[in-house]
């Protein structure tokens, strides 16, 4: 199984919650209303890294790093890498 299109099959169903929408405007410094928008663009372009690491996704993308529940397809949190 090709754990990678599992993510990109499921696209419709991510969401996040209020505070998480907070959480991940003020981490990636954004200046969208429509975070779950952006994350989906994110997770689809041709340079994003999806990993399955236990019950998260991690998609490495544009120095970006967006942490999904894999089960839930909760957006958790976003935040920058670290240098």
């Amino acid at each position: 199984m090709n754990t990678d299109n599992e993510l990109l099959k499921n696209l419709d169903k991510l969401h996040t919650t209020e505070l998480g929408v907070e959480r991940i405007k003020r981490n990636l410094s954004l200046d969208t209303d429509d975070v779950v928008d952006w994350c989906k663009n994110k997770i689809n372009s041709a340079n994003a890294a999806i990993t399955r690491n236990g019950k998260n996704w991690y998609v490495n993308v544009d120095n970006d790093i967006l942490t999904i529940n894999a089960y839930s397809y909760t957006i958790i949190t976003a935040h920058r890498k670290k240098k």
